[in-house]
Order: C-alpha cells, then sequence, then structure tokens
C-alpha cells in the first residue's frame, strides 16, 4: 500500500522540477537539490550521443558534376516524301508498251507507258498533208508574174487555210506527245495499276512516283515552344520499326500561324534517306531540341530529399551535413539538373540521408566518382 505515497512524493518531484524550470531560471531561484539529484543521475544529451554510438553520421557522397543537358520537345509525325505523285493517263487509249518495274528507280523524263499511237498517227499524217497543200498554194499566188495577178481577199483566204492547217498539225503532234506517259521527276515507281492492252481514260491511275532520297516528317507543338523552334533547329525521330536507330533530322520550314484550337504550331523536318530506309506513310515518334546547355550541373537523383513541392540535397561543409534547397531543371537517367543551390564539385548525400537532420556532424564513407543509379 505504499504505491500511492511513493507516486505523491514523485509528482512533487517533477512539478517541482518543472516549475522551477518555468520560473526559477527567469528569476535566479536557486536549483532544488531533488532536481540536481536527479540530473546527476541521467547522463546528457551529449554524454547519452558519445557513450550510445550517436557520434558522426556514416554517409556516402557523390560530387555535384558538369554534364551536357539537352531540353527537348516530343511529339508524333508522319513521313511523306519530299516529292511524290500519281502517274495517271492524260488522254483515251489502249496500253501498248508498259517500260518500268515496280520499285525501279527512274530517271527525271524517262517513259514510262506508251499507248496505241495509230489512230493519232494517221490524224497528224492527214494535218500534215492539208497543211503542206495549203501552203503550196500561198506560195503559188505570191509568186505570179506580173499580169496573172489574184486577188487579194483570195490569197488572204489561201494563208489562213495554212494557218489552220498548221495549228491542226501542232494540236495533233501535241496528243501523240500526250500517249508518251514519263516521270516528271527522279524517283521511284511505285505498284502498276495497268496491264498491256488496257483502255484507259484521261485520270487513270498508271502508278506511283516517290522522291524519297530525302523526306519530310510534319509534326506540331505547343505554342509555348514558338519563340524557340526555328528553321535548322535539330530534330530526332524513332520508329518502332527499326528498334533503338535514330535519325536525324532538321526543321525546314515553320508555320507562320497557330492552330487555335489545339495551340500548337506545325513544323516540318527534312532527313536524309539515303537508304530508303524511311517509307511514306511510316509513324514516328519525334524529339526537337530546345536548348543545350553544355555546363550544366546535375547530381544522382536518389541525392533528392523532396518535402513537399521543394526539393532539398545535404552538402557536405565542414563535416557536417548543411541542408540545402535547390531547384530542379531536365531529368535525366538517374540523375537531376539543378539550376540553383550547389556549386560544382561539392560532395551531396546519397545514401544516409535519412539518418540526416541539418548541420549533423557527418562521417564520409564512400565517395561515388560516378553517377549513382
Amino acid at each position: 500500500m505504499r504505491t500511492l505515497p511513493q507516486l505523491g512524493v514523485l509528482a512533487l518531484l517533477v512539478g517541482g522540477g518543472v516549475a522551477w524550470h518555468v520560473y526559477g531560471e527567469q528569476f535566479g531561484l536557486p536549483r532544488p537539490l531533488a532536481l540536481v539529484g536527479l540530473e546527476a543521475a541521467a547522463p546528457n544529451a551529449q554524454q547519452r550521443g558519445q557513450g550510445g554510438g550517436g557520434g558522426p553520421v556514416g554517409v556516402v557522397v557523390s560530387p555535384v558534376r558538369t554534364a551536357t543537358v539537352i531540353e527537348r520537345a516530343e511529339s508524333v509525325g508522319t513521313v511523306r516524301a519530299r516529292d511524290a505523285v500519281s502517274i495517271t493517263a492524260k488522254v483515251t487509249g489502249i496500253v501498248e508498251q508498259i517500260r518500268f518495274q515496280e520499285g525501279q528507280t527512274v530517271r527525271e523524263g524517262e517513259e514510262l507507258v506508251v499507248l496505241d499511237a495509230a489512230a493519232l498517227r494517221a490524224e497528224l499524217d492527214q494535218a500534215r498533208a492539208f497543211y503542206d497543200d495549203a501552203r503550196s498554194q500561198v506560195v503559188r499566188g505570191r509568186s505570179l508574174q506580173p499580169g496573172q495577178s489574184i486577188a487579194a481577199q483570195r490569197l488572204d483566204t489561201l494563208e489562213a487555210l495554212a494557218r489552220q492547217a498548221e495549228g491542226r498539225v501542232r494540236q495533233a503532234e501535241a496528243r501523240l506527245q500526250e500517249l508518251r506517259v514519263a516521270a516528271p521527276f527522279a524517283g521511284r515507281v511505285g505498284l502498276r495499276a495497268v496491264s498491256v492492252g488496257a483502255l484507259v481514260q484521261p485520270g487513270t491511275l498508271v502508278t506511283t512516283l516517290d522522291d524519297i532520297s530525302r523526306v519530310r516528317v510534319e509534326f506540331a507543338v505547343p505554342e509555348i515552344y514558338v519563340a524557340r523552334i526555328r528553321v535548322g533547329t535539330p530534330v530526332i525521330a524513332r520508329a518502332s520499326a527499326f528498334g533503338e536507330r535514330r535519325f536525324l533530322g532538321r526543321v525546314a520550314v515553320v508555320d507562320t500561324r497557330i492552330d487555335t484550337t489545339t495551340r500548337t504550331v506545325r513544323v516540318i523536318s527534312e532527313f536524309d534517306n539515303a537508304d530508303e530506309a524511311l517509307k511514306p506513310g511510316l509513324f514516328m515518334t519525334v524529339e526537337v531540341e530546345m536548348e543545350r546547355r553544355n555546363d550544366a550541373l546535375v547530381v544522382a537523383e536518389e541525392a533528392l530529399d523532396p518535402i513537399g513541392d521543394r526539393n532539398y540535397v545535404y552538402v557536405i561543409r565542414d563535416n557536417r551535413a548543411r541542408r540545402v534547397e535547390v531547384r530542379l531543371g531536365q531529368r535525366l537517367p538517374g540523375e537531376v539538373e539543378v539550376t540553383s543551390g550547389v556549386q560544382a564539385g561539392e560532395p551531396v548525400v546519397v545514401r544516409g540521408i535519412q539518418r540526416l537532420r541539418n548541420d549533423a556532424p557527418v562521417r564520409v564513407t564512400e565517395t561515388l566518382t560516378r553517377p549513382t543509379s
């Protein structure tokens, strides 16, 4: 039954100690003997740290390093040939010859298809004969001797008929040329859409022709980048069909208008395609280089100590961990750019952060010279 009295004594001692801490130090009152005895019996915080293994915290650090950081904007686009056209017939006719192989590379002006020209040749011969006759009559009329006059009106009529006949000849020659289907530029022909003996009409598809020695990729970027994207800006494109292969190109055209619905601007980039790997219509992922910083400061991502929307790192200065707020830039694989708060070469803690507080004494157990993952 001595428990209650003992608890009462203990409460009095504790209450007296609290009262002295609140009022005694303020008015210079002497420390109670009981409190002095209790403090003597219990080690202080520094003694507990020294005697209980609470000394400098062992940490692993990695120095802040400089690196090249590239800020990119991502988009998607579709490959288009630099020049592309559908080859069609211009006149009605029967296919007489096909002079190309599917997938073949052709030169500018090379003949691809020839239509039956027998009827047009006959028409041309007839027009030439009529023209020759009309021109002969005009020559005879002009060469008459004095006294062998010819009415001026008759001569005018003959000259008009001659001009008319000449026009018919030129018209027949032009139609004859239209029977010859040729390549308007150098490139690679596609699949054949007609056969020998087929009757074609004006507009009938014969084949396609694409110049893919250079290709274009059209895409759109948000309007916030419009001030930083310009002709010549580097572009990197990838397609799932080619795995990790990257195609390097440059911006060729930036649209003069911003789409008010999507708030984006259209961009056309050009890529060398000597091996013709990129085919028109191929879907591609595009990265546009907005800015390149060759002396950016980066730290290991695991060095960050985020609190809310702020980020901190522990920098080792005078063997103590100084908690420093930093601002972040671009994120890299295993690293992050830091735009303020630290300097190049400063050691930052990457392991042991959980045991640290600001200005805590530390002991560096290892220094990592490469970015940690």
